[in-house]
């Protein structure tokens, strides 16, 4: 496939020959430079991300830093130009194909696998110290010169996508690949380069064991979940101490893996040494260079590194004290007894002989709000009488309605009140019924006792919104404490955490009570709120992240 007229005009230094490649980050033509006759690879950014407002200023840093890194294992940029059909990026040509067309025609060998990701790690390294990540490590972006140098390409071209801190879709296609992604990177959570080295150590083993760590029959998304919530199978046929090093650099949470690709790389270097013997780098035939004095130190030390990488180098933990513990159990205990045993019915002395919906006083009201409420005032008294009706929940008003009553026949005083329909949405389970009967010259009567309400509390406000409050309050602080337990910081852990267990806490309790049919009380929902407050402050005290490498 020839390259499109408007590519030409935009590169007329260049002679832009076939497509030799395409994928999520764009279509890659072969060129040369006309006068220098250098032979190029000319990147065409994919035009829907090119043309997204303010993106283009992005890809203008990017592609500056991008050609700053002077590195032998990184594919040189060498031109970025930017036309009115997208962005265009001209890098070096290689012709060695890449290490996952050679991985796939069986011609890797263990050395080879440890020199491929020594060279990428030094790739990596570097790109990191300037400040880029990568964000897509894997076979394809492996590539080989004619001299067979491995260099990493596309750097930090997904970086930009994702504008440079979480993942984001695009195209309809997740940015990294999930069968390499970071467990950070598939959660959206902000990025570093600890989440590179996952990338190449999921690449190590790989290339070593023919596998990839997790189930990839299932999908790509089961694939991102397995790296979210699932611990790596343990690399097989792969013998100690390398084996350690590659289950480290892969470890789930980032207190247990190699945090910067050069402690990879070093432990990589002994760990190849002492399984392969002294030259084993030699040996492979992978040019690897520029390797910095710790890991060219590394490669003549061989030693085990052992096999538990959450636990290697790890300090000592701290025992975590009890009264967190105890303390939050103490509090959710209080909550839940609140739940259970708050007053189930408001208690009522009549103060006039009244009938409402059929169902005499004292006693719970069963009433469907979609239709009038009919009310009977048996003391007729002198003179007309107006009648409301209002509907509260821990003295919190949902809604009121008011009719004049009038005289049947007989001398009874009747009326029907028809709630207003946003309280009839709200409204479910047991509530307050405030019934005031007001007449010229007289006090005014007000009465309060429970009303129950037909219609299920789960199709209610009251019922589903309760609920889906509690769960939000839950997961949100779950992962706030998750975040802590992974040894990164949540800013507001001090003040989110108790805010959001007093939120559970009301909730909760106010959904146990809407399905319990009980009435809520204002003095439960305080301390049901203080109950889960002092519960999520004392996890958030409790939490302590997993012991953390000293490296």
């Amino acid at each position: 496939m020839t390259a499109p007229t408007a590519l030409s005009a935009a590169l007329p230094q260049y002679r832009i020959g076939a497509e030799i490649g395409s994928g999520g980050m764009g279509v890659v033509y072969a060129g040369v430079h006309r006068s220098l006759g250098r032979q190029v690879a000319i990147k065409q950014l994919p035009a829907e991300v090119a043309g997204k407002p303010g993106l283009n200023d992005r890809f203008d840093h990017e592609a500056r830093v991008l050609a700053s890194l002077d590195h032998p294992h990184i594919v040189p940029v060498y031109d970025y130009v930017h036309a009115g059909h997208g962005s265009l990026l001209v890098m070096e040509k290689l012709d060695g194909g890449t290490v996952y067309h050679r991985f796939a025609a069986g011609r890797v060998t263990g050395e080879q696998a440890c020199a491929i990701v020594l060279a990428t790690l030094a790739g990596l390294h570097a790109a990191h110290t300037a400040g880029v990540l990568h964000l897509d490590v894997k076979p394809k972006n492996l590539l080989f010169s004619a001299g067979g140098v491995v260099k990493v390409a596309d750097f930090g071209i997904a970086q930009v996508i994702s504008e440079g801190a979480t993942l984001v879709t695009h195209g309809g296609e997740v940015q990294g690949t999930p069968a390499y992604i970071a467990p950070e990177q598939a959660m959206g959570n902000a990025l570093s380069p600890a989440a590179d080295v996952y990338s190449a150590g999921t690449v190590l083993y790989e290339l070593l064991s023919g596998e990839v760590p997790f189930d990839n029959t299932r999908g790509a998304l089961s694939m991102m979940r397995q790296h979210m919530f699932t611990e790596p199978r343990p690399i097989r046929g792969v013998p100690e101490p390398l084996a350690g090093v590659v289950m480290r650099s892969i470890a789930r949470e980032l207190p247990g893996r190699y945090r910067e690709a050069e402690t990879f790389a070093a432990d990589l270097a002994s760990a190849a040494t002492a399984v392969y013997g002294p030259g084993w780098l030699e040996r492979s035939g992978v040019p690897v260079l520029h390797l910095t004095p710790r890991v060219v130190s590394a490669l003549a030390t061989p030693h085990v590194v052992p096999k538990s990488p959450t636990l290697t180098t790890a300090r000592p933990a701290t025992p975590a004290p009890r009264w967190p513990v105890l303390g939050a159990v103490a509090a959710l205990l209080v909550l839940a007894a609140l739940a259970i045993f708050s007053p189930s019915r408001l208690p009522h002395v009549p103060q006039a002989s009244t009938v409402v919906a059929g169902a005499p006083l004292p006693g719970p009201a069963t009433v469907n709000l979609s239709r009038p409420i009919a009310i009977e005032v048996d003391d007729a008294g002198d003179g007309p009488v107006d009648v409301t009706l209002g509907l509260s929940v821990a003295n919190v008003p949902l809604g009121s309605a008011s009719a004049p009553a009038q005289t049947t026949e007989d001398g009874r005083l009747v009326t029907e009140v028809e709630q207003p329909g946003l309280s009839r949405w709200i409204v479910g389970g047991a509530v307050t019924g405030e019934l005031t009967l007001s007449r010229p010259g007289e006090p005014v009567t007000v009465q309060r006792f429970t009303l129950v309400t037909e219609q299920h509390p789960l199709a209610s406000a009251l019922g589903a919104g309760s609920l889906l409050l509690a769960l939000f309050a839950a997961a949100y602080l779950e992962s706030g404490l998750r975040t802590l337990r992974q040894g990164r910081r949540w800013r507001a852990a001090k003040v989110a955490g108790p805010v959001l267990g007093a939120v559970f806490g009301v909730t909760a309790w106010l959904f146990a009570s809407v399905l319990l049919g009980h009435e809520p009380s204002p003095l439960f929902a305080l301390g049901a709120a203080a109950a889960g407050g002092v519960a999520a402050a004392c996890v958030v005290l409790g939490v302590r992240p997993r012991s953390a490498s000293t490296r």
